[in-house]
């Protein structure tokens, strides 16, 4: 049985370092609002912590997919990865955005949507060809970049690689999970192959 202890709990803020204090405070001033999920363990890192927070801020709140995709592609990757904190975070999230309530808890339980729109159906094989596959056919990609566009097909492989980032830190932290807001679909585990 592993030990479900927090490897990196948050750092007191009169412990921060000149440059943990100068990431902390860019993040807690923008639109993120506060010091959460993976930038706790981040911290330890500020530099690693002040790129990837910019990166994810363009990919989350200004991709060329829009907020609704952005958020089920978040949630197809979170539950790949078995990453509470993700889930948590973002299901609300994805049902503020407009995604179906039937399509959020069929992620939860790792089944395939029956309910999508065509859009969603097609972020969801994406990710889920990256994650299986490690790659893209040809037809998957002819078919992303038509109704995506170039720019929002590299958008969805940011969103891949960074979320996947996130839940990597997250999980080999151990990072807390934060409550469930109320009505969120709860994220159910995977069983082991």
């Amino acid at each position: 049985m592993t030990d479900a202890t927090d490897r990196l709990p948050p750092i007191r803020p009169e412990q921060w370092t000149p440059a943990q204090r100068e990431v902390a405070q860019a993040v807690i001033n923008g639109p993120r609002g506060g010091l959460l999920g993976p930038f706790v363990p981040l911290l330890r890192s500020p530099e690693l912590m002040t790129h990837a927070q910019a990166v994810g801020a363009y990919l989350r709140y200004r991709s060329a997919i829009g907020q609704r995709l952005t958020e089920f592609a978040i949630l197809v990757i979170a539950q790949r990865w078995q990453q509470p904190v993700e889930w948590d975070y973002h299901a609300p999230l994805a049902l503020d955005a407009g995604v179906d309530e039937r399509t959020v808890a069929a992620l939860g339980q790792g089944k395939k949507p029956a309910v999508m729109s065509e859009d969603e159906a097609l972020v969801y094989d994406f990710c889920m060809a990256l994650d299986q596959s490690r790659a893209i056919d040809d037809d998957l990609w002819q078919r992303a970049v038509q109704r995506l566009g170039e720019h929002g097909v590299v958008d969805l492989l940011g969103i891949n690689g960074y979320y996947t980032l996130l839940a990597m830190v997250m999980n080999a932290a151990r990072t807390t999970r934060p409550g469930l807001r109320e009505g969120t679909p709860p994220l159910v585990r995977r069983a082991e192959a």
